[in-house]
């Protein structure tokens, strides 16, 4: 019995809701029927899933190994003892069973219970003795055939009877043994069926969605899928090695299926206790009854047969039992029975197989379907396969296991450095709030940063995000440092707006009490630099909290900034402090452009080129991550402007690709204006899609973006977005499909369907394979009145609910101002401004809009 886990699927993020159930697919905008689905339950067939996994699991590596060893022990050990069960063939005739007996009790001096002859010539017949008093089973010989004389022992046979007892038992007592092996067999049975339930896809009837392996996967998602796939190919040998492995576990399992196949009730075959032996008797010499009409009778009545055992009357009067396998049997099992009396030859029992009961047929083929060899040798070498197997299920869920804890302990460390800091500081003192309202990921890096140079300077620090602090939490510290990042033109960060919200609000406590320091997170190329952080400041100030110093304006990094900020930490603190900050500036990477090419010709808006980039050694990035790139003038010089003044900004854009597409894809929208300035292109957007020759260097350093992580559990996504934005969004659902996640909703709008479906293609193939739920774009100029991605997204109102119910996650990306600020509108019309806060609040709602 060799034994599996399977599919055990990535664990959540930090800040995703449970797992739920897969929803059905909806495919386009008229397939938006729903069902409910009960992420509850699925939760709790993932839990059991890893934990019997991580713990019968290992156990269930070992029967798996044992299984794998003992399936061709015949043909190891004729490899390992060559000549012994097989001789060379001669002309003269080989040994009846009744005078092989006769010779094996003459030179071992103990009585033959049975002799098994093979119709293979120069193959050596096997005598087995009876057991002696208190034994189960007697010793077993191989002896020549033509000879009669006793073959050598055979070697490496006591490894595999080790083995087998190490497979059938775990080397404990037999009858305890056997209880524990079918408990394990129980928890292969659970383990298979929840693994086939947490990886149910969309497309039931799509073989390529159960059976296809993506080799070219990296990291987790490679686990996930080895240890999916791989699962499910083995799932049937499995399932078929547990439930026939119960028929041996179980008495009353046994019991059972033999009454309903017609056999007698089985007699206890244990050995007696000690103490309990019977008495000894004298023993007799062995009885010699010749077979031999007997023997002529069964070749004669039998026709072709492979192999026969001929059990031996222990006295005078007994027909000699007869058990054989005939030539064409469907299974090795398929045996056929009679019974022979030695006198006369008269036949008293003849039972072939196919004239035995449905029951007892049924009953046979267990053993071959546990072994394999009902489906002849290519059973044999499946079921051997998929025993080896075992340990990469069991290593893959440990390493997935193992991920998950580590990727908790990782978030856990962050907060208990903070922890660890704050033990030298003086605990007397009231603790300093060092906030933050981050998008990117970048205020929550510095913020923690601060708060860590802080706590080394014994500074007690707390450290909260706005989207978890109100007002009236805020009254209660006596000082506030609070690193605040801007989005869009002058907006709070997602995650803050609630807290902006509130903030702004008449009944907003007074902060009298409050003495706080600002760092305002920006970007100069917008009109609003610092738009929040400035806000944010002035509304402090009204409400009557103190500035420990004037607000400090960071633009892209900006090392003198930081610097500043640095300062105003150590006069806070009285202590000095490491620049903060230092770890930003990180390099940019010389990336290889490798093509472009225009996905909208004849579009009435702005070309839109995939541009595509060979990455360096080594780099690696997950979706919604960012392309920081630095452009160059038209004639290829770097850094400065037309006019060789200032150094050029570095633009961002959101990443289209994951690395396992063997390349960094971006979607440029090509940006013209008026003017010779730039030959009237824009400065990152004229480089990358007009003048950087294909092999030329492009600037580039990836940054993560945390605010539009990706849920790589089984979460419902609903993805919006437009125009280029669908960048963004392919990187998402590339990393979905490669984890194998199917519950996935995309909203896309442009202006015409027929020059403007921009990547279709790929997005019908998702679609028709079942990794798109549903698929609804939107075209504004191809009607009246004009359709918007914002107002399909209202018409599907009450699919966006159920979506919601099921704890879907909404990703939006593309157009601040038109789109975005759209789709922020709808769901507030859907859900009331609680409910969008709750959703921002959960980690449900992230948007890279620009």
């Amino acid at each position: 019995m060799s034994t599996p886990t399977i599919a055990a699927p990535p664990a959540p993020r930090a800040s995703t809701p449970s797992p739920s159930a897969p929803l059905p697919r909806a495919g386009a905008r008229q397939r938006n029927a729903t069902r409910r689905s009960w992420p509850g339950w699925k939760q709790v067939w993932f839990q059991l899933h890893w934990f019997i996994g991580i713990t019968a699991g290992t156990v269930l590596m070992i029967i798996g190994l044992s299984g794998a060893t003992i399936s061709f022990k015949d043909e190891l050990l004729d490899l390992m003892n060559p000549g012994v069960r097989h001789v060379a063939v001669e002309t003269r005739a080989t040994l009846t069973p009744g005078q092989l007996a006769s010779m094996a009790a003459a030179e071992h001096g103990q009585r033959v219970a049975s002799v098994t002859v093979y119709a293979e010539p120069g193959a050596a017949p096997r005598v087995l003795f009876a057991p002696k008093a208190g034994e189960r089973r007697g010793e077993s010989i191989y002896v020549h055939p033509y000879t009669g004389a006793t073959r050598p022992a055979l070697q490496g046979a006591g490894f595999f009877e080790w083995t087998e007892s190490l497979h059938r038992w775990l080397l404990l007592p037999r009858e305890p043994g056997r209880q524990v092996l079918g408990a394990l067999a129980l928890c292969l049975l659970g383990l298979a069926l929840s693994g086939l339930y947490l990886r149910w896809p969309r497309r039931p009837l799509d073989w390529r969605t159960w059976l296809t392996f993506d080799p070219a996967l990296k990291g987790r998602s490679f686990l996930w899928n080895l240890h999916a796939v791989i699962g499910t190919w083995c799932l049937v040998v499995y399932v078929m090695l547990t439930l026939t492995g119960m028929y041996w576990a179980y008495d009353f399992v046994r019991d059972h299926i033999d009454a309903w196949a017609g056999k007698p009730p089985r007699t206890a075959q244990a050995p007696a206790k000690p103490g309990q032996a019977r008495e000894k008797k004298p023993q007799a010499a062995p009885v010699v009854i010749d077979t031999t009409v007997a023997w002529n009778a069964f070749r004669q009545r039998a026709g072709a047969w492979t192999l026969a055992t001929v059990r031996m009357p222990s006295r005078a009067g007994e027909a000699v039992q007869f058990t054989w396998l005939a030539a064409d049997a469907p299974h090795d099992r398929a045996r056929s029975t009679m019974a022979i009396l030695p006198a006369d030859g008269q036949i008293t029992e003849d039972k072939p197989y196919g004239q035995q009961g449905t029951g007892s047929r049924l009953v046979s083929v267990i053993y071959p379907l546990h072994m394999g060899t009902y489906f002849g040798l290519p059973g044999r070498i499946i079921v051997t396969v998929a025993s080896l197997c075992m340990p990469l299920f069991g290593i893959t869920g440990w390493m997935l296991y193992l991920g998950r804890r580590k990727a908790k302990r990782a978030v856990a460390a962050q907060r208990a450095m903070l922890g660890a800091g704050a033990q030298g500081a003086h605990v007397s003192a009231l603790p300093t709030l060092v906030a933050y309202a981050s998008q990117s990921g970048q205020a929550e890096r510095l913020a923690l940063e601060s708060a860590r140079a802080l706590q080394q300077a014994g500074v007690p620090v707390d450290v909260q995000s706005l989207d978890q602090l109100t007002p009236s939490q805020l009254s209660q510290y006596e000082r506030a440092l609070i690193v605040a990042s801007t989005f869009g033109e002058g907006e709070a960060p997602d995650g803050a707006r609630r807290f902006a919200r509130l903030l702004g609000d008449s009944k907003a406590p007074e902060l009298r009490r409050l003495n706080f320091g600002l760092l305002a997170l920006g970007d100069r190329h917008y009109t609003e630099f610092c738009g929040f952080g400035h806000a944010l400041d002035a509304r402090l100030r009204a409400l009557g909290a103190t500035a420990l110093f004037p607000l400090i304006e960071v633009d892209k990094h900006d090392a003198q900034s930081l610097a500043d900020w640095s300062q105003a930490l150590a006069r806070a603190s009285g202590s000095p402090i490491d620049a903060i900050g230092h770890q930003e500036a990180a390099s940019y990477d010389a990336w290889t452009l490798t093509r472009r090419v225009l996905l909208n010709a004849g579009s009435q808006g702005g070309a839109l080129y995939e541009i595509g980039l060979s990455r360096p050694t080594g780099r690696q990035w997950e979706a919604g991550a960012l392309a920081e790139i630095i452009a160059c003038n038209i004639d290829g010089s770097e850094g400065l402007d037309a006019g060789g003044s200032a150094p050029h900004a570095p633009r961002s854009y959101s990443l289209a690709s994951m690395p396992q597409d063997g390349e960094l894809q971006l979607l440029v929208r090509q940006e013209r204006h008026q003017g010779d300035t730039n030959g009237g292109y824009g400065v990152a957007s004229g480089w990358l899609t007009q003048f950087a020759p294909i092999g030329s260097a492009i600037r580039l350093r990836l940054q993560a973006n945390p605010a539009f992580a990706p849920a790589l559990t089984d979460v419902p996504c609903i993805y919006i977005g437009n125009g280029s934005g669908l960048a963004g969004l392919r990187s998402h659902l590339r990393a979905r499909r490669q984890a194998g996640l199917a519950r996935n909703w995309l909203l896309f709008g442009e202006r015409q369907r027929s020059v403007d479906s921009v990547c279709a293609q790929e997005l019908e193939a998702w679609l028709q394979e079942g990794h798109l739920a549903r698929l609804d774009r939107t075209f504004s100029r191809d009607g009246e009145p004009r359709e918007y991605v914002q107002d399909r997204l209202r018409s599907a109102a009450d699919e966006l609910h159920a979506w919601l119910r099921d704890g879907a996650i909404i990703y939006v990306c593309g157009n601040l101002q038109g789109m975005a600020a759209g789709v922020d509108a709808v769901l507030l019309d859907a859900l009331g401004q609680d409910g969008l806060d709750a959703l921002r609040a959960q980690g449900r709602y992230r948007r890279d809009v620009y």
